[in-house]
């Protein structure tokens, strides 16, 4: 399974956004604390407005919010957002696969792939993961442990 960058992205910045909903945070900012390059969250963005994840404040006091609780916004629904669809086969829905002899079956093993994916990703919510990562925060904190950087 692959998930691509900009999910992965979208996905971190709606986080950034929940565990500081006091304050419009600008791109910039979201794009530094995670990691990601500044550019590329732009157009991540752009997604996500259209989706109404996010909402942005223009002005000196500008940035963008998350466009709804927090908690009601599943992995799934992001990843779809700024994907389109959420699980392909070589560019094609798993239900539209059609493999000769042999092979009829192999399909059958994707749809299950997507079905358990899907599952896990619409039950995980933008607010659980922000709530799991400031706890990880703070045991890192306390621990005196050094923060390791994911791939960028």
């Amino acid at each position: 399974m692959h998930i691509s960058a900009k999910a992965d992205y979208a996905v971190r910045a709606l986080v950034e956004l929940a565990a500081d909903s006091t304050r419009p945070l600008t791109c910039e900012g979201i794009a530094a604390a995670q990691e990601i390059p500044f550019r590329f969250l732009k157009s991540v963005f752009r997604d996500l407005r259209a989706a109404g994840l996010v909402r942005s404040q223009r002005g000196c006091e500008g940035g963008y919010w998350i466009g709804r609780d927090a908690g009601r916004i599943t992995v799934a629904e992001v990843m779809t957002a700024v994907d389109g669809t959420f699980f392909t086969v070589r560019d094609e829905a798993p239900a539209d696969l059609v493999y000769p002899g042999t092979g009829r079956a192999v399909p059958g093993v994707w749809q299950d792939v997507e079905a358990v994916a899907l599952a896990l990703l619409r039950r995980t919510t933008i607010a659980e993961l922000a709530r799991r990562g400031a706890a990880g925060a703070q045991d890192e904190a306390g621990a005196g442990a050094p923060r390791r950087a994911v791939g960028v």
